[in-house]
This record gives C-alpha cells, structure tokens and sequence, in this order.
C-alpha cells in the first residue's frame, strides 16, 4: 500500500508508526494547534483611566483592584470564558491605543464623550445612566446658568456640553483637579462653591461624612446612558461580549454591580 493512502494520526502513540520525518511533522502540527489555542483563549484587555476613583474603580499600586468598571470587566469575561487584564493608562493613552485597536473593551463611554469615532469598534447595550449634576456645600438648588461669575471644580480633560457656552462667556471658570474625587475634596474644602461630579461620585463621596459635611445635588446637567466599546477582531468573541452584556441587562446583573457601590 502507498504510505500516502495510510492515515496517520498527530499524536505520541502513532509517531513512532510513521516514516522517520513524520514525528518531527507531527510535533511540528501540535505545537502549532498548541499554540494557536493559547492565543484563542488570551486574556482580553480592558482599559481603565489612571485618573479614575471610586465607586468606578479602585487602583492601587497602579492596578485596578476593585469598582464598578473592575467588577463589570471580570464578570463580562467569564461569561466567554476569558480572563480579563485591566490595562491602567493616562487617558490620552486610551485614546491611542483605540486608534491602534490595542484595546479590547473600553467601557464606561458614550458617544457625546468622544471627540472622534473609534473605526473597528461595535457599541454594547447601556449598562448604567448616569446622572451629571451640579453640586454644592449648600442645600439650595439653583441653575448654572443663574451662578455669578466665580470658578466651577471640574475635572481635567473631561467635556461639559450643558456648560460649554457658560465657560466660553467667561460667566464660569474651570477649576481642573485630575481626578473627580480630588474635585469634591476641594469643594468640601472650601477651594470653590459649586462643582461637576456625577451622582455615583457624589453618593460614594458623601457615605461615610457625617450630615452637616455631605455635599449636595443643587441642579441636574445631564443624564446619559453608559455604555462599552468592543473591538470587532477575529481574535476576540466580539458576538458573544455583545449577547453576554444584553443578556446581563436583561436578567438584572448590572443592576446587581451598581447597587453594591451605592
């Protein structure tokens, strides 16, 4: 019989049965599959801004150890049977690593935020609403556009549209402190009277501050819905991080991760 019409399996019991530069062809095939299903099952990477605080995520020692993002990135990828690595990086990093499609899933986005599209990148369901208020020591409610000219904690680098004609008459100033949490600590401290925050910060911000010294929601800018960008590759379960996130809007687990953060 022809060697070529005998079916040889790739495996170590049948490579000592085949002509001598089989083995080798075989070990060859292995490593190869080997090697193709570890790069199938890598870690899929999340990105997470180094300015970021609490309840959205906590970095310590220039890792993200625990949060809302934290928490929705190693839930998102055991529901496809991945790891997650959360990448911390400056924000422009982010931005350049979304360019070069270096990062898998960035979530905590909405389109208003971004100065430009992402080509290569499918939008998921929401996973939270977020609430952009205007916030105070006083209780007294008032709208922005009411304020005296005087400064406003904001934080740098992000985008206020609900404020920007304020800020281009001059009517308002931006105070920029790098991170949200740094804008309230300012505020409590007396730097300015009225400050940007959302009301995920505000609340985290305000759990443990006895009465008298909680920060208070004076006006409500904007509510948007939040939600991740996934990379459209062959090398990541884009479908299957899609369906995984609706069906955890769906039965309710994105609620679960917020409530544990209120």
């Amino acid at each position: 019989m022809n060697s070529f019409q005998t079916t040889y399996r790739c495996d170590s019991n049948s490579a000592h049965r085949v002509r001598p530069m089989l083995p080798r062809l075989c070990a060859l095939v292995l490593a190869l599959v080997g090697s193709y299903s570890t790069a199938e099952e890598r870690e899929l990477r999340f990105s997470v801004t180094e300015s970021g605080v609490m309840p959205m995520v906590l970095i310590r020692n220039g890792a993200a150890v625990d949060g809302i993002l934290h928490d929705l990135a190693i839930r998102l990828a055991e529901k496809v049977d991945r790891r997650a690595e959360l990448q911390v990086m400056p924000r422009m990093r982010v931005h350049r690593a979304l360019l070069n499609q270096e990062i898998d899933v960035r979530c905590y986005v909405n389109p208003a935020w971004l100065d430009r599209p992402y080509p290569g990148y499918a939008w998921s369901v929401p996973f939270m609403l977020q609430r952009d208020l205007l916030v105070s020591r006083s209780a007294q409610s008032i709208a922005p556009e009411h304020l005296a000219k005087q400064p406003i904690g904001t934080v740098l680098g992000f985008h206020y549209p609900t404020l920007d004609a304020l800020f281009t008459a001059g009517q308002l100033q931006r105070d920029d402190a790098r991170t949200q949490g740094l804008v309230l600590r300012k505020l409590a401290a007396g730097r300015y009277d009225y400050a940007v925050t959302n009301e995920l910060a505000l609340l985290w911000f305000n759990r443990d501050r006895k009465e008298a010294d909680k920060l208070h929601e004076v006006h409500e800018l904007t509510h948007v819905e939040v939600a991740c960008l996934v990379r459209d590759g062959p090398d990541i379960p884009t479908r299957a991080l899609l369906e995984a996130m609706r069906q955890m809007q769906d039965n309710g687990e994105f609620t679960a991760i917020l409530q544990r953060y209120r």
